[in-house]
């Protein structure tokens, strides 16, 4: 796996519309520009991609909870790829979905409800936002929510930037219930 950059945000709420929040929510976004062993042609095994999944989401996975702070209890996650354009969609699919989920929930002491994530084609300077819901339940309304990351000169052309955003606490004053 060739890294050539991590981008690091860390997000801390701790008022909405002039009110306190009980505790801070927090949300931190890792993502790690690598190189696409699959750039510039078609190929039928993606091994190689799925492999670089896993390691990814290892390195991805120590940062953000490193981000958060020692024992802090996550709570939501979510995923994401841009493939530069000499890559293809599948090329994401291939890094998020068979091995990406291991390193990360054993990174975050557990995790039941699939990592929900978004994938997409672009260019140098795209955005991409990330889904979060509950790790542990994909029906608790609280952590729905978002993470966005831009990188102003990735992905380059057989570039990936792979994502990974962990959070603490839901939205701010979450009040949205489930329907009995």
């Amino acid at each position: 796996m060739e890294i050539r950059k991590v981008v690091t945000q860390l997000e801390e709420t701790l008022a909405e519309r002039e009110r306190p929040v009980a505790a801070p929510r927090t949300k931190a976004v890792v993502a790690a520009v690598v190189r696409n062993p699959a750039a510039g042609g078609y190929r039928d095994d993606l091994g190689e991609l799925e492999a670089l999944g896993a390691e990814v989401a290892a390195v991805l996975a120590e940062r953000a909870v490193a981000a958060l702070g020692p024992g802090a209890p996550v709570s939501a996650y979510g995923k994401a790829a841009i493939v530069g354009l000499d890559g293809e969609l599948e090329h994401a699919a291939a890094i998020l979905h068979p091995r990406f989920g291991a390193p990360v929930r054993q990174a975050v002491g557990g995790g039941a409800a699939i990592i929900p994530s978004t994938k997409k084609v672009g260019a140098a300077g795209a955005t991409i936002t990330m889904p979060l819901t509950n790790k542990d339940d994909i029906w608790s309304f609280d952590e729905m929510d978002a993470a966005e990351i831009v990188i102003p000169d990735a992905p380059r052309a057989d570039e990936v930037v792979v994502c990974l955003a962990l959070a603490v606490g839901g939205r701010p004053h979450a009040r949205t219930e489930k329907p009995a």
